[in-house]
């Protein structure tokens, strides 16, 4: 069995993830079980056709569905490497009756129908190349053979052709209940695509969607994935767990008798860190306290220098009152001795004149 299963191999990988995406809408498509069988086409070789009908049949297989996977590629079939079975006796063996010694065989189906190491996978391989593959698809034991199959499995997975080199695809998409197109992402043409989908119609086959494989993405975004990730990647040690080792390491040492100076002289930094902090915020608030007593104060002094001031105007004006009052004084007893001074005179007058 090669690599190419990776529904098998990997099943908890992204890709694995995509095929039983691609398995629940095939099943939510089939709602009133008239699907059985499915065709899996492509436009050119190399689009991953029978890759993908492949790991969508080991899908279907894990689901607990009984599957049978035919390889109709009667030209060039690989199917039997994927799942490493023999080749013949197979599907050209089946519809021909003549075996790989042109001996002829029965139609026994237990005879074609090949067992795989996966559980509830049965492969019809392609056998061996006939001459005339599209008269043998056009045949009544094709149609014979895919009742049969209906009706001893839960789905049947057609490998087919590539649609733009041969007509097999367009003959097994009018027998087969539905097709799937695969198609290469950058590699296939638009022309080519809508030009398949064109002919399946009108041969009135039915299209369940298309399939776009190959497509560009790298391998860092797939392990950032959430909750899925290939095994491989996870058993593979990554970079930051080196890192977190070396941190793991540096405890130990740290932890060990020879360093325990270190040790203890780390935990009381974290105890004065924490205690700097707090002085800090003490500091703050002192700082704080403190700036509303000086602006208190400053309120304060302000207003006692505006009520000294007023006191001592109102002083400066009593004491001009009393200075007033005094002077008036003054100047009272100095008129009083001048007229005393005249009445003197007008005195000693008189008497001279008598």
């Amino acid at each position: 069995m090669k690599k190419e299963l990776i529904t098998h191999q990997d099943p908890k990988s992204p890709i694995s993830e995509i095929f039983r995406t691609l398995r629940t809408n095939i099943q939510f498509m089939n709602t009133k079980g008239k699907l059985k069988t499915l065709l899996v086409a492509s436009t050119l070789p190399g689009e991953g056709k029978s890759w993908v009908s492949a790991n969508l049949a080991v899908t279907f297989a894990q689901a607990g569905k009984k599957v049978v996977l035919v390889d109709a590629d009667m030209r060039k079939g690989r199917q039997y490497t994927v799942f490493g079975v023999s080749p013949v006796p197979g599907l050209s063996n089946y519809l021909s009756g003549i075996g790989p010694n042109n001996e002829e065989l029965s139609s026994d189906l237990s005879l074609y129908l090949q067992p795989t190491n996966i559980g509830n996978l049965y492969l019809m391989p392609a056998g061996n190349v006939p001459p005339n593959p599209s008269e043998l698809l056009v045949s009544e034991n094709m149609v014979y053979l895919l009742e049969q199959l209906k009706q001893i499995t839960d789905i049947v997975i057609i490998d087919g052709t590539p649609n733009e080199l041969v007509t097999d695809s367009l003959i097994l998409a009018r027998l087969a209940d539905s097709t799937i197109i695969v198609t290469a992402s950058g590699y296939t043409k638009k022309d080519s695509l809508q030009r398949i989908i064109t002919n399946i119609k009108n041969v009135g086959g039915k299209i369940a969607g298309v399939v776009l494989n190959k497509v560009p993405t790298s391998s860092k975004k797939y392990e950032e994935s959430y909750y899925y990730g290939s095994t491989s990647l996870r058993n593979v040690e990554p970079r930051h767990t080196t890192r977190t080792r070396n941190n793991n390491e540096r405890t130990n040492r740290e932890n060990t008798p020879n360093t325990r100076k270190n040790s203890e002289v780390r935990e009381p930094k974290t105890v004065n860190r924490q205690s700097e902090i707090n002085k800090k915020k003490s500091k703050r608030k002192q700082y704080t306290s403190k700036a509303d007593n000086v602006m208190t104060r400053r309120v304060h002094d302000s207003m006692q220098s505006k009520t000294k001031k007023t006191e001592s105007n109102s002083n400066t004006l009593n004491n001009s009152n009393l200075n007033f009052k005094s002077k008036e004084e003054v100047s009272m007893d100095k008129t009083n001795d001048i007229l005393k001074q005249i009445n003197e005179y007008l005195d000693n007058e008189k008497k001279n004149l008598k």
